[in-house]
């Protein structure tokens, strides 16, 4: 990995009682569990004397607390960008319900009524990625699951459907960077969940 080239590491929020039992969380603005608290405080210990040349933050309190209990809040900045995405009529759902009424439906493909389309999901990814890659430097972003699936999909050039292969779990720690020049997107680390307190790692975005 080439120093000199953006480095970006993406944090999911902590476990929410929604993430817990497996819905659709997207712009509802639920709060993290105490085992959520928890994973949020030891992620802290996980980035401690990693230094960073700027912190971003989901404007969703979920996001906003992981990052106030990891130890960034004082220096982050929010980005409307990084919203979970928009699952608008599934929004609290779980997949297994929506397809009893709407069978083979697929979320990476058919996107959310009354919500975002993948292809919107994907340009404000772009939006992110252009940022990230402008700024440079190691960069710390507190986000989402299907959102930092689809940016890391895009990062290495691939489709927003790719992102279907790349789960995370909550409180998960990832980095996206370059092997050698920007010809060389790369994924560094992926879903490392290590430091989370056991019994979260099952917490996994499905669709």
């Amino acid at each position: 990995m080439n120093r000199s080239l953006p480095d970006v590491y993406l944090a999911r929020h902590g476990e929410t009682a929604w993430s817990l039992s497996g819905r659709h969380t997207g712009r509802t603005d639920i709060p993290l569990t105490e085992r959520g608290e928890d994973n949020a405080r030891r992620l802290r210990g996980r980035l401690e004397g990693i230094r960073f040349t700027e912190v971003l933050v989901s404007p969703l309190r979920r996001a906003r607390r992981t990052c106030e209990l990891a130890g960034f809040a004082a220096v982050a900045t929010v980005i409307p960008d990084l919203v979970e995405w928009d699952y608008g009529n599934y929004d609290g759902r779980l997949t297994s319900e929506i397809r009893r009424e709407r069978p083979g439906w697929y979320l990476f493909r058919d996107g959310c009524p009354g919500g975002e389309s993948l292809a919107e999901v994907g340009a404000r990814a772009d939006r992110v990625i252009a940022r990230l890659r402008a700024d440079g430097g190691r960069i710390l972003v507190f986000g989402h699951g299907h959102f930092s699936r689809v940016l890391a999909a895009q990062w290495m050039g691939l489709t927003p459907e790719d992102a279907r292969h790349l789960l995370l779990s909550t409180a998960s720690l990832s980095i996206v960077g370059y092997e050698h020049t920007l010809d060389d997107p790369a994924i560094v680390l992926w879903n490392d969940h290590h430091h989370a307190k056991p019994g979260g790692q099952e917490e996994l975005t499905k669709v």
